[in-house]
C-alpha cells in the first residue's frame, strides 16, 4: 500500500501534523487509541495551551530552533481551532489554558480535523521494518497478525520520549534518527519530582504551600508538595529540567511573605505567644513542627531578638537541599533533549541530509515548561511540518 505520508506516532503532533499535510495520509500507533497523553493530561481536562507561550519557555541546545515554528502556529490560533470546534475552556492559573468538559473533547476534535483531511488511523499497529528507498521510505508493520507493506513519499516521526513508559512510551524515534545518521542529544526525565534516598519527608507527606525554588540556572514561583518520597508540585517540576544530579536546590517557604515584619509586630502585640504557634499562623503546622528540629525556633516572640529574627527569616527563604535524585521516565511529564535541532530544518521540520523525513513533538530537542508549552510545541512543530509536506 502507497502514500504520500506515513505518520509514526497518533499523539498531539502526529494527529496535528496529519491534519495539515494535504492528504494521503497514514497515522500509525502501536497504542489502542489516540491521543492518550492528551487524554490523561491535566487532570482529565487537558492543559493545551499557554496563553504566554514563547522560545522563553522551551529549553534546547539551540534555543532559536523554536522560534520559527512557535511564530507561525501560535497558541492564538490553537485558540482559534478549539472555539471554531465548540469547546469550551478556562484560564486556570499563570496563562494556564484547560477545558471546562473533557481532555478527550481535544482528542476528538484532532481527529475530526483528521477525517476532514481525509487522513487514515491505524492504531494497534507495530512496526517491524523501515529502509530508506529511491522514492521515500518502506515499512513493514504488524497489524491484527497480520504483516503490511508499505511505502511512502514522507515519513513523520512523532512517538513522542521516554517520558511515562506505561502507557507505552519507547525511544523508537531516536533509534529511527539515529538508523539515518541524526545525532541525539542527552535524554533525561524533566518536569518530575525529586527523591530523597532517606525519606525526611515522609512525615510532611501532602503538605503544600507557596515557594519560590531556585538553582544555579533558574528559579520558580509556584506551589511546593512534600510527598512520601521527595518533593513535587509546580515549583519542583519546572525546576528538574534545570536540574543534574548532585546538586543542591534552594527553597525559599517564605517568597512573598513579609515575615519579618510581621513576627516583630507580633512580638510588640502578643509578646508570650510562642514562635511556633505564631510560625504556623504563616506556614503549614506540621512543616512548622518538622523545621522546629531543624532551625532555632524555640521561646516566645519576646524572647526573639532581632538578629534571631533575621537568622530564622534567612533560614526560611534559604534553605538548601540536594536531591537524591528524581523519579525519572516513570512520572516524569516530558523528555528533556532528543534528536538534535542541527540536523533539522527549524521551518520544516524535515531533516538536512534526508529528504522526506520529519522529525516534530517531543522526540525533538525543544522541552517546554509546565502549564501548556510541550502541548503547543506539539501543534507548531506539527503543523510547521505538515505545511510543509502539503506545500512538496
Amino acid at each position: 500500500m502507497d502514500f504520500e505520508t506515513i505518520i509514526l506516532g497518533a499523539g498531539a503532533a502526529g494527529m496535528m501534523c496529519a491534519a495539515h499535510c494535504g492528504g494521503q495520509a497514514l497515522v500509525i500507533d502501536h497504542a489502542k487509541a489516540p491521543g492518550e497523553k492528551i487524554r490523561i493530561s491535566g487532570g482529565g481536562r487537558c492543559n493545551f495551551t499557554n496563553m504566554y507561550a514563547g522560545p522563553g519557555n522551551f529549553l534546547s541546545q539551540n534555543p532559536h530552533f523554536s522560534k520559527s515554528a512557535l511564530a507561525r502556529y501560535t497558541q492564538w490560533d490553537f485558540i482559534e481551532l478549539v472555539d471554531r470546534h465548540g469547546i469550551a475552556w478556562h484560564e486556570k492559573t499563570l496563562g494556564q489554558l484547560f477545558c471546562d468538559g473533557s481532555s478527550k473533547q481535544i482528542v476528538q476534535m484532532l481527529l475530526n480535523e483528521m477525517v476532514k483531511a481525509e487522513a487514515e488511523l491505524w492504531v494497534q499497529t507495530s512496526l517491524r521494518n523501515l529502509r530508506k528507498t529511491e522514492s521515500g521510505f518502506a515499512l513493514d508493520v504488524e497489524s491484527d497478525g497480520k504483516h503490511i507493506p508499505l511505502t511512502c513519499r514522507n515519513l513523520v516521526l512523532a512517538t513522542g520520549g521516554k517520558s511515562i513508559p506505561k502507557m507505552g512510551a519507547t525511544g523508537l524515534a531516536y533509534d529511527i534518527a539515529q538508523q539515518f545518521g541524526l545525532q541525539i542529544t542527552e535524554t533525561r526525565a524533566a518536569l518530575v519530582p525529586f527523591t530523597f534516598s532517606d525519606g525526611r519527608f515522609k512525615d510532611l507527606s501532602g503538605v503544600s504551600l507557596p515557594a519560590r525554588l531556585s538553582n544555579e540556572r533558574s528559579s520558580f514561583d509556584e506551589a511546593l508538595l512534600f510527598t512520601h518520597r521527595g518533593l513535587s508540585g509546580p515549583s519542583v517540576l519546572q525546576l528538574s529540567s534545570y536540574w543534574r544530579e548532585g546538586e543542591a536546590i534552594w527553597v525559599n517557604l517564605i517568597p512573598d511573605l513579609p515575615l519579618y515584619d510581621l513576627l516583630r509586630d507580633q512580638r510588640q502585640a502578643v509578646g508570650r505567644k510562642a514562635l511556633t504557634t505564631e510560625l504556623a499562623r504563616h506556614l503549614p503546622t506540621r512543616l512548622v513542627e518538622y523545621l522546629a528540629h531543624h532551625i532555632p525556633m524555640k521561646g516566645n516572640l519576646a524572647d526573639q531578638s532581632d538578629t534571631a529574627l533575621s537568622e530564622l527569616i534567612a533560614a526560611l527563604s534559604n534553605w538548601r537541599l540536594t536531591p537524591s535524585g528524581t523519579e525519572g521516565y516513570r512520572t516524569a511529564e516530558v523528555t528533556l533533549g532528543g534528536i538534535d535541532t542541527d540536523g533539522l530544518s527549524s521551518k520544516t521540520m524535515e531533516a538536512r541530509d534526508v529528504p522526506g523525513l520529519y522529525v516534530i513533538g517531543e522526540a525533538v530537542d525543544v522541552t517546554g515548561w509546565l502549564g501548556g508549552y510541550n502541548f503547543q510545541w506539539a501543534w507548531s512543530s506539527g503543523h510547521a511540518a505538515g505545511s510543509a509536506i502539503a506545500s512538496r
